[in-house]
């Protein structure tokens, strides 16, 4: 039970997003007004999918580094979360920005870096599937991993903020704290965040551990 704590945390975060995300009263912003609540969810995704792919670039460099194919599995799982929760960010992004922009997808520099990105790891996905030998796979994915993070922060974070772009706190956008002075969205925005993160890495510890099985029955019937 002592064990599990972070997974009933994990549950108790994200059951409280989803009521007081929904039903707490929100700030009346101009043009976003109770839009603002898809906030709660678009965002806090992709800050735990950031979050969790920092721990796949880690047991990257850890594989790198020992040869431990049990890094390689947390590399690739963490990362496989990820991508689900990049996925489910822009999916949740253009219904919000159907409602503000008027259009599910308005070709915004923050849009197209994030449909980008994503495709870029859908890519790491295909490489690791195309390579046959466990070592000769974990060691090619383990550096596009590496690279392909390092790509990924300035094309999400850097580079809409040197063009135009609707999203708040780019192209001249204030950012949400600039006009939210009550910080009522805080008390679920943090929360959120912590409930997406813990409850990603739930689900990555349980493919880690089908992964590790199928792979030891795999090497038993090879080897009898």
């Amino acid at each position: 039970m002592r064990q599990n704590w972070w997974k009933i945390l994990a549950v108790a975060l994200l059951i409280y997003t989803l009521i007081a995300g929904l039903l707490m009263e929100a700030p009346r912003l101009p043009i976003l007004n109770e839009t603002i609540r898809a906030l709660h969810f678009h965002v806090t995704m992709w800050f735990g999918m950031i979050l969790l792919l920092i721990v796949s670039v880690y047991h990257s460099v850890k594989f790198l580094r020992t040869n431990d194919l049990s890094h390689d599995d947390q590399a690739v799982e963490f990362a496989n979360i990820a991508i689900v929760f990049g996925v489910l960010g822009i999916a949740t992004g253009m219904l919000w920005a159907k409602f503000t922009w008027g259009d599910y997808w308005s070709g915004d520099p923050k849009q197209n870096a994030a449909a980008i990105g994503i495709l870029m790891y859908f890519a790491y996905l295909i490489l690791r599937n195309s390579l046959t030998d466990n070592y000769q796979r974990a060691r090619i994915g383990a550096i596009y991993n590496i690279f392909a993070f390092a790509a990924f922060i300035p094309l999400i974070f850097v580079l809409p903020r040197l063009t135009d772009s609707l999203h708040p706190g780019n192209g001249g956008n204030p950012g949400f704290n600039a006009y939210d002075l009550d910080s009522k969205l805080r008390m679920v925005f943090y929360p959120a965040i912590i409930g997406w993160t813990l409850f990603g890495a739930w689900i990555a510890t349980i493919r880690i551990r089908t992964r590790r099985i199928t792979r030891v029955m795999e090497d038993h019937f090879l080897n009898s």
